[in-house]
């Protein structure tokens, strides 16, 4: 089982990858690492933060999708038809969204340890603007 630790600022969590739900997408995120990007809130999907990707998995294929992560369960969308790709990082209620509808991500990382700071993250992010975030493998 691989860890991830994700880090934004004052805030730490440890991240389980969901290795036998979405092996694909797992590979293509731990070839990224580490990873730093700017999270900002998500206009569409309810109380979550996003990662833009553009079209950076675009190659990814759907696994474990879903449209209705709970806190902690983070999204990858490849970017397929209706949006550009996206990390999505929900810190309370979502429905994954976009500008022309609802749209489904696949399920690759929980958060494990620091649940109980998202939504403190998540409410930065809202009311101060963009945050830096990173991903690093745990060794």
């Amino acid at each position: 089982m691989i860890h991830i630790k994700m880090t934004s600022g004052d805030f730490t969590f440890l991240v389980q990858m969901e290795e036998e739900k979405a092996p694909q997408t797992c590979e293509w995120f731990l070839n990224l690492l580490p990873f730093k990007a700017q999270m900002i809130q998500a206009r569409w999907s309810g109380q979550s933060t996003f990662i833009g990707l553009k079209d950076l998995g675009a190659d990814v294929p759907y696994e474990n999708p879903t449209s209705h992560p709970s806190k902690g369960e983070i999204l990858m969308y490849p970017g397929k038809e209706l949006s550009n790709g996206e990390i999505l990082i929900p810190y309370g209620g979502t429905c994954f969204a976009c500008p022309r509808g609802q749209i489904s991500g696949n399920h690759f990382l929980t958060i494990i340890e620091g649940n109980s700071q998202l939504a403190e993250l998540g409410r930065k992010t809202l009311y101060e603007g963009a945050q830096e975030i990173i991903f690093e493998k745990v060794v």
